[in-house]
């Protein structure tokens, strides 16, 4: 499973950007895969923060970004997003893709995820 995220970078206080994940890989099916997003800042462990089912596009998000992130997939392209509004400082992190639900992120550790992308949050 290869997972690759896009679209990180500096922005200020109430701002916003659109992050990317592409999935790929040998025996890699993303359409029927539970996806997440997580972040980790500095110092700190994995906060997951969103997850969407693979097939009915149900959605869940972690308090800290409801009503201020979407998530979202294009299963035909394999590709997940997340748009992140009216971003807070303490939104700094380290932003990655993870094959798993809310469940699989905060309960293991061993499971696929990608790189990430830096996003900072600084006036």
């Amino acid at each position: 499973v290869q997972l690759q995220e896009s679209g990180g970078g500096l922005v200020r206080p109430g701002g916003s950007l659109r992050l990317s994940c592409a999935g790929s890989g040998s025996g890699f099916v993303f359409r029927i895969n539970y996806m997440s997003w997580a972040r980790q800042a500095p110092g700190k462990g994995v906060e997951w923060i969103a997850d969407i089912h693979p097939r009915n596009g149900n959605t869940t998000y972690a308090d800290s970004v409801k009503g201020r992130a979407t998530i979202s997939r294009d299963n035909d392209k394999s590709m997940l997003y997340l748009q992140l509004n009216s971003l807070k400082v303490e939104d700094t992190g380290l932003y990655f893709c993870a094959r798993g639900s809310r469940k699989t992120v905060i309960s293991t550790s061993a499971y696929d995820r990608g790189r990430g992308t830096q996003v900072t949050v600084s006036s």
